[in-house]
Formats: structure tokens, sequence, C-alpha cells
């Protein structure tokens, strides 16, 4: 199984059905936090929605269609990663990510992110990797502005939240723009 060690505090790996409690806990904990910007928060309501979740992911890393990665930050879940569709034809995909509140401002997504785009362009041989985030989510966006992302524009009204659409920025990377912090 996919696991990989950041440093001393971080770590990222699969999710796995053990892990369906402790991540509902921590998405029910931070529910109205994060409810602001994740549409799939009322189609989680038990530890039983989230397993479901989680063998689902496994399936599409099973099947190389993705996977949702767990963060670890000194021991305890903080967040998720997700891995969407792989678009082996075009080499391409596009990230998804959330941090529980109390996670917030410690730089972990960023690192998370750093490490999978890493996976993606030098093992998985892909080209592109994108990431979209609601326009007035700065958070998500400051994620791919640090990491570098070229920002190519938005989507009018490219998601549902709840009551309402927002529109997304969209973010890449292509694979010869792309240096590891940790290489320089």
């Amino acid at each position: 199984m996919f696991c990989q060690r950041i440093d001393d505090s971080l770590c990222l790996r699969l999710l796995e059905p053990r892990d369906a409690e402790d991540l509902y806990r921590l998405l029910d904990e931070s529910r109205a936090y994060l409810r602001e910007w994740l549409p799939f928060l009322d189609d989680n309501q038990s530890s039983a929605d989230t397993r479901a979740f989680i063998l689902s992911g496994l399936k599409r890393y099973a099947n190389q269609d993705g996977a949702e990665i767990g963060l670890w930050y000194q021991g305890e879940i903080a967040g998720v990663l997700g891995l969407h569709f792989i678009d082996w034809a075009n080499r391409a995909t596009s990230l998804g990510y959330w941090l529980g509140e109390r996670y917030q401002g410690k730089g972990i997504m960023t690192r998370a992110c750093q490490a999978v785009i890493d996976i993606l362009f030098r093992d998985y041989g892909l080209m592109r990797v994108e990431i979209r985030a609601a326009t007035g989510n700065r958070k998500s966006r400051a994620v791919a502005e640090r990491l570098g992302f070229t920002y190519e524009g938005f989507k009018r009204q490219a998601e549902w939240l709840y009551d309402h659409y927002v529109d997304h920025a969209v973010y890449s990377m292509l694979a010869h723009e792309w240096q590891s912090p940790r290489a320089t």
C-alpha cells in the first residue's frame, strides 16, 4: 500500500477501512468549518458513510484510477488529499484536499501536495496535475500558488454547494515545469 513519510511530523498513506472512525470524527468535529467549501458533508453522516468513501477510494486505487490519501500529523489523522480520476490517455489528473480545522496553518497540505506531485510526475509519468478550488477559497488557492501552479482562469458555476453555485479557479502544473522544492 502507498505510504510516504514526509518528515518527523507528517506521514501520508492510503486510507483504509480501519481509519473510518477516526476520519469520521475529524470530519464531524470540523463539519461547520468545512461546510463553507465542501459539498459532500450532508452525504457523510456516520462512520459507515466514511468507510464506504474509503472503500471507494481503495477500489479506484486498485484500478489505477485515483486514491484517497490520509494525512497523519503527529500521529493523528489531519485530513485527506484526493487523487481524482486519472486520464491515462492524456497523462493528467487533479487533486482535491481538506484539513480538519485544528490542523490549519501548519503547512501540512502544501507539504503533502508537494510529495504527491513528486510521485505523480516521477513515478506515474503524468504530464499535468490540476488543482481547482472555489474562487473564494483563499486557503485552498494559496496551496496551489505556493507550489508554483499556473492560474489558468476560472470555471463559472462549477460546483453546487448546498444552496448555491460557486466558480472554480483552475490551476495547473506541467511535468517540465515542476521542480520539487526538495531537489533544490
